[in-house]
């Protein structure tokens, strides 16, 4: 099963598309704040998040709630595909219903082999993982950089180095974040 978590008008096939509004007409109307999901323990194969993740949990509870609920539909090695605006991107701070940044640095601390290095180099780091017993290893992480800095970039007037650096120092560098995410499971 490969799940198009708040899919709002792109219902796409081959998916199980899933919205709380059932005016986009989604397969099935589940609100992914509400838990326990619908989905039966190691029934997922593949989950997509686009512009989705960044309205959900409002209170850490609940976003941790939604994690453990991705983790526990998740079939052994699923990919998780999260697609959101960045954090200090005006498309993220003008829309009210965003209530959560999404950061790759916020949902590695998912992944129980970063808590334990973290603990073994005695970092501060929220050990999330192993405290929700939940295990996420991000597979890889993709930008889309600001229409500004994406021509200064094609243009060669900077290069991916000097990207990095001005994405730490100012917002409306990086408009979108992409993050993959595998489910560190054995098999069942």
């Amino acid at each position: 099963m490969r799940l198009n978590l708040g899919c709002g008008f792109d219902n796409r096939t081959g998916w199980v598309n899933v919205d709380k509004m059932p005016q986009s007409e989604p397969d099935q109307v589940v609100d992914l704040e509400a838990t326990p999901w619908p989905w039966a323990d190691n029934s997922v194969e593949e989950i997509e998040l686009r512009h989705v993740l960044e309205h959900l949990g409002a209170s850490t509870d609940t976003y941790l709630g939604i994690i453990k609920e991705m983790w526990w539909a998740c079939k052994p090695d699923a990919e998780i595909r999260i697609i959101d605006p960045h954090p200090r991107h005006d498309h993220y701070l003008n829309d009210p219903t965003h209530v959560c940044p999404i950061t790759v640095q916020g949902l590695e601390i998912f992944s129980q082999k970063r808590n334990r290095e973290w603990q073994k180099a005695s970092q501060p780091n929220t050990p999330l993982g192993l405290y929700l017993d939940v295990d996420f290893e991000i597979v890889s992480f993709d930008v889309l950089p600001d229409e500004t800095w994406r021509g200064r970039l094609q243009r060669g007037e900077m290069q991916a180095a000097e990207l990095q650096e001005v994405m730490r120092m100012y917002a409306n560098v990086i408009m979108k974040t992409t993050i993959v995410m595998r489910a560190v499971k054995a098999d069942t």
